[in-house]
């Protein structure tokens, strides 16, 4: 049987960073700490940038099968656009996810340094208000990754800003989710277990449960944030930098009870990456006798990134 993890973490209030930025972030990264994940409450992202972005995903998911199809992008690993249902699987996994996604990343101007690894966002045509939507979510989460940043550098007694210049342009993500109704007995789960391999995720409530969270007793905790409230969890890019003293946890979106198969599941997961030349070497201040360092070699944020695109199948 599973638990609620809201019963047994307290929300951490974002009103805390302003009057007590210190207080904030050891209760932010001490729920990091110890779950992995932390919840904040009184986000400050704006209700009707939200609403319309998930108004907007649901239009899309609606079309028929052959528009969408339109707008996914071959070879491209996923990371722009539309990926079809049944493709991606979790590290592992023998069967893949019963979901499809679209995503949408930074924009940048032509002749970028890092166009060749951060591809063009795909433009919807067919759903007149996708783009402006979808973007207006992801500039939204972006700041406020950027405000939780700064609270992480600070418990981790870094300057505050250690994080800017290297997230400013980094390879985030917003995935717009959609689990479809499920008949039968299917041969997997909307999202097998498995490890976010970015910085940071914030992730705003669902309208259907499911996601669920592995403690380091093993138990299954489930967690659905309340209304004005962000689920935020530790990254492996993250969890590498600090040698695992902020870790990533194992999460799974579970099948929905049989009352509740016909309907669809939407989430709208945001994935904040360092820019693809930042080198992740782990931080001296979290290395200890008790702690040697695992990550002896460096790797470049694009360099893992392509290796974990190449273990759920998307690359």
């Amino acid at each position: 049987m599973t638990a609620i993890l809201q019963d047994l973490i307290k929300p951490v209030s974002f009103a805390q960073a302003a009057r007590d930025p210190q207080g904030f972030a050891d209760a932010l990264c001490g729920s990091f700490r110890e779950y992995g994940f932390a919840v904040v409450s009184d986000h400050i992202i704006d209700e009707e940038v939200i609403d319309r972005a998930v108004a907007e995903t649901k239009a899309f998911f609606a079309l028929p099968d052959e528009t969408k199809r339109q707008y996914h992008q071959p070879g491209g690993g996923g990371q722009r656009g539309y990926t079809p249902f049944g493709v991606e699987a979790a590290k592992g996994a023998a069967s893949v996810d019963l979901k499809e996604f679209w995503h949408r990343g930074r924009d940048l101007p032509q002749g970028h340094r890092f166009s060749d690894v951060m591809p063009a966002n795909v433009s919807v045509d067919a759903v007149p208000g996708f783009d402006e939507a979808t973007r207006d979510l992801f500039d939204a989460l972006d700041a406020m990754g950027r405000v939780l940043l700064k609270a992480i550098a600070r418990h981790l007694e870094l300057p505050e800003n250690w994080f800017e210049a290297r997230v400013a342009e980094g390879n985030s993500i917003l995935r717009l989710l959609h689990y479809p109704p499920i008949q039968g007995e299917p041969d997997g789960v909307r999202a097998g277990a498995h490890e976010d391999i970015n910085v940071i995720t914030l992730l705003l409530g669902a309208e259907e449960a499911g996601l669920q969270v592995k403690t380091r007793s093993s138990e299954w905790l489930a967690i659905n944030p309340p209304p004005g409230a962000l689920v935020v969890n530790v990254g492996d890019m993250l969890q590498r930098l600090t040698n695992h003293v902020l870790p990533s946890t194992t999460h799974r979106v579970v099948n929905p009870s049989a009352e509740r198969m016909a309907f669809s599941r939407y989430s709208t997961p945001y994935f904040l990456h360092f820019a693809p030349d930042v080198e992740i070497k782990t931080l001296p201040q979290c290395v200890s006798a008790d702690n040697p360092d695992r990550y002896l070699q460096p790797i470049t944020a694009h360099e893992y990134l392509m290796e974990r695109l190449r273990e759920i199948r998307l690359a």
